[in-house]
Parts: structure tokens; C-alpha cells; sequence
């Protein structure tokens, strides 16, 4: 009998990734995972998808989803018992208008101060200041409640928030001074819950032939 879950190209540490790896758990839906080595991206990911970054989605032998945003919405239209696509606050367009931001400027900044020495004339603390517009916004919605659209959490937070766990372990002396304790708390527990734990497990590099993982 034919196996017919969808496979996850899958890297642990990429943000993109891991936000894919989240929704998925938190759907319950079930897929074969495919763990990749960015430097060593197997043929396989290269036909589903020639820009071959991750997460990579594919249906049987026709149909992909390679943006990570796309997968999220994807899994929890599947299910979504924790109501991750309805937040307390707001509507699922303000969540989207967020995460925007996030993978615009944000992530733009994000990259030339975390990894200044990949660009030209760059400097990063300029590109510090450029993320902390961001980071503000995020600290003033959390002034009012625990989670970003309520008190509940919801697919903006987790599509935000491996993003910010990146920023954070750019310059980690700064970030435990700066002036985002409400950030600093709402990822603190994130990186501390079970939930997050449970999706940043170890897999070893996947190789033709190899047999997929069972995610979640």
C-alpha cells in the first residue's frame, strides 16, 4: 500500500522551516519529514522545488507548496484546534499585515546584522536599529496581552517567533539589555515550552533511499 502523506523538506534550524514544523504539530496532521543539509540540497527537493530553499510540502507527484507561510495556512485549514487562524483580537488580515512586516523589513535587517560579513558596505548596527522598529511594534502589542492578537496564542506569534530567536542569538549580551522585556519574556517561554521542544527534534541528514520520518 502507497504511503500517501505528504513529505516536509525540512531544515531544524531555518525559521522558515521550523514555523511550517509548528503549524503542522499544532494541526495534528501527519507528514513524512525529510531533513536537508542547506550545502548539500538532495535532487529530489531540487525537482519539487528548483529555488530549493525550506520548507518544501509535496503532495504525491504534482503538488507542491514551498512558502513556509503557505504551509502554516495549509496545515491548520486541516485542523486547527487551538484556533491558531481566529486570535482574540484582530482578524487573520492584521495577522497577515504582521507577519509581513516580519518577513520584510524585519528579516532584511535581521540578516545584515546577524550576518554582516555575507554583504557589502554593511553596517550592522545600523541594521540593529532597522530591526528594533519591529521589535517595538512587537513590545507594544504585547503591552496589553500575553500573545500578539489576544490572550491566546495564534499563527502570528508562531510564525513570528523563530524569527526572533534568530535575532536574538545575533548578539546575545545586547538583546538581554534592550528595552523589549515583554519580547524577551514571550520568546523566553516559547523557547522553554514542551511545544517547541517537541519540534526541533534531531533527525539525521536525509539520503535517497532513505525511509521518511513520521512528523509529528
Amino acid at each position: 500500500m502507497t504511503d500517501a502523506r505528504p513529505i516536509l523538506y525540512s531544515f531544524r534550524r531555518c525559521p522558515y522551516a521550523m514555523r511550517a514544523r509548528l503549524a503542522i504539530k499544532a494541526a495534528g496532521v501527519t507528514v513524512g519529514l525529510r531533513e536537508v543539509v542547506l550545502r548539500d540540497k538532495p535532487a529530489a527537493l531540487l525537482a519539487a522545488s528548483p529555488k530549493g530553499t525550506v520548507p518544501v510540502l509535496v503532495f504525491g507527484a504534482s503538488e507542491v507548496i514551498d512558502e513556509s507561510l503557505d504551509v502554516m495556512r495549509w496545515a491548520l485549514t486541516q485542523a486547527d484546534p487551538e484556533g491558531w487562524l481566529n486570535p482574540d483580537s484582530g482578524s487573520l488580515e492584521d495577522m497577515l499585515a504582521l507577519v509581513k512586516l516580519n518577513d520584510g523589513d524585519f528579516k532584511h535587517h535581521l540578516d545584515r546584522f546577524k550576518y554582516a560579513t555575507r554583504y557589502e558596505d554593511v553596517d550592522p548596527l545600523e541594521h540593529r536599529a532597522g530591526a528594533e522598529v519591529f521589535l517595538a511594534t512587537l513590545e507594544e502589542r504585547l503591552a496589553h496581552n500575553s500573545w500578539l492578537f489576544g490572550h491566546k496564542a495564534s499563527l502570528a506569534d508562531y510564525a513570528v517567533l523563530p524569527f526572533i530567536r534568530q535575532f536574538s542569538g545575533a548578539a546575545r549580551g545586547w538583546w538581554e539589555a534592550a528595552p523589549y522585556p515583554r519580547v524577551r519574556a514571550w520568546l523566553e517561554a516559547f523557547v522553554a515550552s514542551e511545544f517547541f521542544k517537541s519540534v526541533m527534534k534531531k533527525y539525521p541528514q536525509w539520503q535517497p533511499g532513505d525511509a521518511d520520518y513520521k512528523f509529528p
